[in-house]
């Protein structure tokens, strides 16, 4: 594995420093602490051509890869700027829909999704199956080729600026397969569309993006809107979910050396006793080994990316990386925020709001105990444990 960048993969890694020239870490902060959506500055990256980073160019997109979708990631998240609906639009819905959507998918919605004229969004929780997500209720009853979308998802997020969203539905009851991955099919659905309703999941975290449940009652839709096979939708999951951890883990890397970075500087210049308190080990050796856990997480988390780009099982990689840059992150932000004494509170600095979605990342959209759950069985060789 050569994780060394070319020239096209640094330039989108240091995509993120131009973007900062006019949407920096106090633009997203603002927009975070409102729960405002940032319009412009998604508006600048569409421009720009970044929507489209993994839909192959006959379809309007830039036909890369998820390492380059990572290093993107990565490197606005390094500036302070972590999109999270750059996660379930440009990642997971546009590339899946790149591969299994219908050819209304990919040559009428992927092009305008490319331009930032519409927007993707993905449903796959339910309040009654988060983890267990062979467990979900939400029922596309079929009346021959139509379907009837019932049911109701929840964490769903940007769902309010979102035109289409990706729907993980069952088109046969759990208690009627043979096996419990049986039974899936996933829809591109259209959030304007009769019968489907949302209500706001008050989150207490400053981000840009609101969490939301949507409610579908008898949906109408046809086989324009099936993405994939019909029943066949778990296997597509897999393609959906890696990336999905893998992205996530650049973001939680980028953030913390965001937050290590301001650390180290306000480290340097802040006199106490008549020295710089970063000449103090009980400061500086926080900061260096949290440094070093975001390294060694953004190392794996390219070798995930790596793996997924040249066709090779990635499962083990993706959980090792969201699991590592979910701890790096976390550790990153609380020594940040402890070198910076009370000033870390404040929100002249704005450090401290980014722990609370480092938090989150711990949990979601996978826990750190089902990612040791997956190395544990799957990579080491021991017995299942859930």
């Amino acid at each position: 594995m050569d994780f060394t960048l070319n020239d096209e993969q640094r330039q989108i890694y240091e995509y993120g420093a131009r973007l900062a020239q006019q949407y920096d870490h106090r633009y997203w902060l603002d927009h975070a602490r409102r729960h405002a959506f940032p319009h412009e500055m998604f508006r600048r990256i569409a421009e720009d051509g970044f929507l489209g980073l993994m839909v192959p160019q006959d379809y309007g997109g830039a036909g890369l890869g998820m390492t380059e979708m990572a290093l993107f990631m990565e490197g606005t998240a390094n500036q302070g700027v972590p999109l999270l609906m750059m996660v379930v639009g440009p990642c997971m819905s546009l590339s899946l829909l790149s591969k299994y959507g219908t050819e209304f998918h990919k040559r009428e919605l992927l092009p305008a999704a490319c331009r930032g004229d519409i927007q993707f969004c993905f449903a796959i929780t339910e309040p009654g199956a988060g983890s267990n997500s062979m467990q979900i209720r939400t029922l596309a009853r079929r009346s021959g080729n139509r379907f009837s979308l019932s049911g109701e998802k929840t964490f769903i997020t940007g769902a309010d600026v979102a035109d289409y969203c990706l729907v993980v539905a069952r088109t046969t009851p759990h208690d009627q397969v043979g096996r419990r991955t049986e039974g899936f099919t996933l829809f591109a659905v259209n959030l304007k569309q009769k019968g489907v309703d949302m209500q706001r999941v008050r989150i207490a975290i400053p981000l840009p993006e609101e969490q939301w449940t949507l409610f579908f009652d008898e949906v109408d839709l046809g086989p324009e809107d099936v993405v994939g096979e019909i029943d066949g939708g778990f296997d597509i999951l897999f393609h959906t979910l890696n990336p999905e951890r893998i992205i996530l883990g650049g973001l939680c890397c980028g953030i913390g050396r965001f937050a290590l970075e301001k650390a180290a500087r306000y480290a340097s210049e802040r006199v106490v006793f008549g020295q710089p308190i970063g000449a103090h080990q009980g400061v500086q050796h926080p900061l260096a080994r949290a440094y070093t856990a975001v390294e060694m997480a953004s190392l794996m988390t390219r070798r995930a990316a790596w793996e997924f780009d040249n066709g090779m099982p990635a499962g083990a990689s993706a959980n090792m990386a969201k699991y590592a840059a979910a701890e790096a992150g976390i550790e990153a932000v609380d020594a940040a925020v402890q070198a910076h004494g009370g000033s870390g509170f404040t929100e002249d600095v704005g450090l401290y709001e980014l722990y609370p979605l480092m938090r989150l990342l711990r949990t979601a959209p996978v826990n750190r105990e089902l990612c040791l759950s997956y190395i544990g069985q799957k990579v080491m060789g021991m017995p299942r444990s859930y």
